[in-house]
């Protein structure tokens, strides 16, 4: 399972500052509020129930294979981390893109659905992989 971040997994507050006043602004606010936690998205419940499954086997047999894959790239990174923690979650893998395209980068996790708030990141990814689409946040307003 791969995952987007802002408004899959995490709420959308991050993303509102980035289409509303900027990649700088965006930058500045999450390194700004690095060591606080972002607030659950409409899939973290999902996240949890399968991070839980996981758990029943150790972490070299466990069947299910988790991945955060975000436009996101350092600084903005850190607050992601931290919320993870925070929420005692572990990911297999996080893929920070900086804004590149996450195709590839999915097709060589070899992903078998991601979930993604951005009609236009699941267009191109849907081409390759089961590619659900979430409705939420401003991206979809």
């Amino acid at each position: 399972f791969a995952f987007d971040g802002d408004a899959v997994l995490f709420s959308d507050e991050a993303e509102r500052v980035f289409k509303s006043e900027g990649l700088a602004a965006f930058t500045a606010s999450e390194k700004a509020a690095a060591r606080e936690p972002l607030a659950g998205g409409p899939f973290k419940p999902f996240l949890a129930a399968l991070h839980r499954l996981q758990q029943a086997f150790p972490a070299s047999e466990a069947p299910i294979r988790t991945a955060l894959v975000t436009a996101r790239s350092a600084p903005a990174h850190e607050r992601v981390i931290r919320t993870l923690r925070a929420w005692n979650i572990r990911i297999d893998e996080s893929i920070f893109l900086g804004g590149l395209d996450k195709t590839a980068f999915l097709r060589a996790y070899q992903a078998d659905v991601f979930f993604d708030d951005q009609p236009g990141h699941c267009a191109s990814a849907g081409a390759h992989i089961a590619t659900g689409h979430v409705p939420h946040g401003i991206a979809n307003a």
